[in-house]
């Protein structure tokens, strides 16, 4: 996807990709391979592999131990897994922001989650707190510090030294919670979408009037 200014002629992007042609080529040829949602695949839930098993009875999809069980037709087994993994992106997400938020006082109008491609939560300034349902198959430690990033701006709509400071407050899992989205993030992006989709590289989120401050940067204060 290119994205271009108003008022710029599509022609320009074209002109853009045929003189960066190599250039994209060889990012999508770098982008990981991710296995396709089937049975028998195996998908992450907190950073721990679990095994996709079709259950031949039952409505919805059931965890038994490092297994995720998924009923109906195999056809509709990738929708299933996705509405399995939001649901539960929606309670861990949310019970962590809220209670990180009540830590400092404070409690977010709403909070909700979304399939992004380029960022892994927000917040508003009217205090709307939004993660992509995708950081469930990330480590604990990793939703940790997301959570508490935007919780951070519910506070300081801005990443200066307050925010920072406080965000790590919040968690002591920054440094690492980075490096592991930086090494990981893109396959997290990648996972139940179609073959050959290139998802923007997931690195800035921030709120509404904090810009896109590079929120991944291990070198802030």
């Amino acid at each position: 996807m290119v994205t271009l200014p108003r008022r710029t002629a599509k022609s320009a992007g074209l002109a853009l990709l045929r003189e960066n042609a190599g250039w994209v080529a060889a990012s999508l040829a770098a982008l990981p391979n991710v296995a396709p949602i089937q049975d028998g695949a195996s998908i992450a839930i907190e950073g721990i592999p679990h095994l996709i098993r079709h259950a031949p009875h039952g409505r919805t999809p059931i965890l038994r131990g490092n297994a995720l069980h998924v009923p109906g037709d195999p056809a509709e087994m990738p929708q299933r897994v996705a509405n399995f993994l939001r649901g539960h992106a929606k309670i861990r997400l949310a019970a962590r922001a809220v209670a990180k938020a009540a830590s400092i006082g404070l409690a977010p109008c709403r909070v909700t989650v979304r399939d992004t491609r380029s960022r892994w939560g927000s917040c508003s300034a009217q205090g709307a707190l939004m993660f992509c349902w995708r950081l469930v198959m990330a480590p604990p430690f990793v939703q940790d510090y997301v959570v508490a990033h935007e919780v951070a701006h519910l506070r300081h709509l801005d990443h200066g030294a307050a925010f920072w400071a406080l965000a790590d407050i919040l968690s002591p899992h920054r440094r690492e919670a980075v490096s592991w989205l930086q090494a990981n993030g893109l396959a997290l992006l990648r996972v139940g979408r179609p073959a050959g989709a290139a998802p923007t590289r997931s690195a800035p989120t921030g709120s509404a009037k904090a810009a896109r401050a590079p929120w991944l940067s291990a070198q802030n204060p």
